[in-house]
């Protein structure tokens, strides 16, 4: 009998794109090893649940409540208390018995939930990168670099929890090994930029990249600027980008890895595209989108894996230029190319 997986993790205009797209990266590694593979969504605003069933997996969605006034923090993203969202999710995973595995990626959810839905599942998996509290799980993935990384799960997993730490254990999909196979020896010169700050950008960092862009009037070099479908202003950028022949707007893409591997520099955000920028080589100059981004930031500038230009309402179209302005320069292009590269573990895949 085929195993059962369960993963419930949500996409909305807030919570961006990132924890579904890493979820739908894992489902399919799973697939392949002969798994049943069921998606647990909340219908929330700006959500991309439609990829999930475009993709081939099963998708059950969870109701949107409206939103819950005493909920604050990331609770309030799920818009009802943890309880609630393990009662509907329970219901769901009994009408699918015997589930062999839930995983959850979610900020919202912690012990609380996954103590309420144990009895229902053999074994838990968290994906996080909050350390900030308690889970119930057998097994726990945290693909980001920090510095202090090993310890920063003390006190919150249980004692024979196994722990999946650091960037060798990121979540890429086939693409991206493919794109790794064949890209070409970068030399340092400025060809082609990707501009991508995530699924939603709700913090306009694409419409300060263009500007700053448009500032410099590099005649040489290209830009591709993508956008996610959960992106509000989208419309508007494809306006921005539909005034300049440099500028190529891309919506909702399936060919990221494509993307990156034609690029020499990427201006984008600290989220889950860091170690997809990293595995194939791709320098980045980044600004923290998320108050969850900082800490990461911080640690991989200080690793260098990034060039770090600091938080989104600190971040100007002159910052932006002028760190562009420097990457003119092959040879610090060409230090930055062999610094951000990131080897991720075989068996990962």
């Amino acid at each position: 009998m085929n195993s059962v997986v369960a993963i419930r993790v949500d996409s909305s205009e807030q919570i961006g794109s990132g924890h579904l797209m890493r979820c739908l990266t894992l489902a399919e590694r799973l697939r392949k090893d002969g798994a049943v593979v069921h998606f647990i969504c909340r219908e929330l605003s700006g959500n991309l649940n439609h990829l999930v069933r475009e993709q081939g997996f099963s998708l059950h969605i969870l109701p949107r409540h409206t939103d819950h006034p005493a909920l604050t923090g990331y609770v309030a993203w799920l818009t009802v208390p943890q309880v609630v969202d393990a009662e509907e999710t329970g219901e769901i995973l009994s009408r699918m018995q015997p589930v062999n595995c839930l995983v959850v990626d979610s900020y919202a959810l912690d012990a609380v939930w996954e103590q309420r839905l144990r009895p229902l599942v053999r074994e838990i998996f968290v994906i996080d990168d909050l350390a900030n509290r308690p889970h119930d799980c057998d097994v726990l993935l945290d693909q980001n670099y920090y510095r202090e990384m090993r310890h920063r799960y003390d006190g919150l997993v249980p004692p024979a929890c196994k722990l999946l730490l650091g960037p060798s254990h990121a979540l890429l999909r086939e693409e991206f090994y493919e794109a790794r196979e064949k890209i070409g020896v970068r030399d340092g010169v400025l060809r082609r930029i990707l501009v991508f700050y995530g699924g939603s950008d709700t913090t306009r960092e694409t419409e300060k990249a263009i500007r700053a862009l448009v500032q410099l009037q590099l005649p040489s070099v290209a830009v591709d600027v993508v956008v996610g479908g959960s992106n509000s202003h989208r419309a508007y950028i494809e306006e921005l980008c539909a005034a300049h022949d440099f500028l190529h707007y891309h919506c909702q893409v399936s060919n990221m890895a494509e993307l990156m591997a034609h690029a020499d520099l990427c201006l984008g955000a600290g989220g889950t595209t860091t170690w997809e920028r990293c595995f194939l080589g791709l320098p980045a100059i980044v600004t923290a989108v998320a108050e969850n981004q900082i800490q990461i930031c911080e640690d991989c500038a200080e690793a260098d894996y990034i060039r770090y230009l600091g938080r989104w309402d600190e971040v100007t179209v002159g910052d932006i230029a002028a760190a562009v302005q420097k990457c003119i320069m092959p040879q610090t292009l060409l230090e930055m190319q062999r610094s951000c590269r990131l080897d991720v573990n075989d068996d990962e895949r």
